[in-house]
């Protein structure tokens, strides 16, 4: 019976490996598979090589502050050169949800496109994958050069932007984006879209405060924050958790559309209901297109059972 480098037979490990989630499949594949042999490369393999290495490093904090976005962009660059341990690597947060989401699918599709390219490691995780479909991370997506406001015409997929907007914060926000990254999966809000909406909203500045008095890094006015019950709008903390539970709750109710939550989140619901739509005020469409343009995706995953959808839209209007 063949035997791993564990030293237990093949069936054995296979069978222990079966029984754990997929989440816990990779690492532990990943630790059994020796180093793999090399990389699909493109023609500029030192530098996809290098990407990978800084990627690493910021993966893990190895000589650099832990930073799990910069390591997926810069996995994402080595990865569009065609880098097997990219792709690979990129597959493996997104399988363990290591400072990003947890997509299954997407790991999928990135451990088969490092299979198909000869990666050793990728090869014998793949199999303990079964989802259906195809998907990949939004920075593989082909550049879409602009979007459409109106909901009829559809707004750009795969919208992508250089550089990365969330890449070299300075400290001060580098914190508060590690913040929003513990906090924002718990209320189900991608933590790019909570970060996109504080850029435009405040900048990451805790004591920003606008002119009609909304307050703190989500810029919660007083009835909003009442309404989540936000005590203290200037505390990083509680603004953030009150801006989420509004974003979770405006999802859910336009259905997953981004473009139409961002609106109400801006505007309030009561307008997109009533213009059917973005409301036709400039400074709305540009909030919408400021916080399109660092996240790029037009549909987010919703709790249906949060609120009834929006009666303004149809559902296949709301997605």
């Amino acid at each position: 019976m063949p035997r791993l480098r564990t030293g237990f037979p093949a069936a054995v490990l296979v069978g222990f490996l079966a029984a754990l989630p997929p989440c816990l499949l990779a690492t532990a594949v990943r630790a059994q598979a020796p180093a793999a042999p090399g990389r699909v490369t493109g023609t500029d393999a030192p530098d996809a090589s290098s990407l990978v290495a800084q990627a690493i490093a910021y993966e893990h904090g190895e000589g650099v502050p832990k930073d799990p976005l910069k390591a997926a962009a810069l996995y994402c660059e080595a990865a569009r050169a065609g880098d097997g341990e990219a792709l690979f690597d990129l597959g493996w947060m997104y399988a363990n949800g290591r400072g990003i989401p947890r997509d299954n699918v997407i790991a999928a599709t990135l451990f088969r496109r490092a299979a198909q390219g000869g990666h050793a490691q990728a090869q014998r995780v793949l199999p303990l994958f079964h989802e259906d479909g195809e998907a990949i991370p939004d920075c593989l997506k082909p550049v879409v050069a602009d979007i459409s406001l109106d909901l009829n015409a559809g707004w750009g997929t795969g919208l992508d932007i250089e550089p990365d907007p969330f890449l070299g914060l300075t400290p001060q926000k580098q914190k508060i984006a590690d913040l929003i990254m513990k906090i924002a999966p718990r209320y189900a809000v991608d933590p790019r879209l909570a970060m996109a909406v504080v850029a435009v909203e405040s900048n990451f500045r805790t004591d920003a405060r606008s002119p009609k008095d909304a307050r703190g890094l989500m810029q919660l006015i007083p009835e909003t924050a009442a309404r989540f019950n936000v005590k203290k709008p200037f505390d990083a903390t509680e603004s953030l958790r009150g801006g989420l539970q509004y974003l979770r709750w405006l999802l859910a109710y336009y259905q997953g559309s981004v473009p139409l939550a961002i609106a109400a989140y801006n505007a309030g619901e009561g307008a997109v209901d009533r213009y059917r739509g973005v409301p036709p005020y400039p400074e709305t469409r540009d909030y919408v297109k400021r916080v399109m343009s660092m996240f790029k995706r037009v549909q987010h995953p919703y709790d249906s059972r949060i609120v009834d959808r929006s009666p303004a839209f149809p559902e296949s209007r709301a997605k």
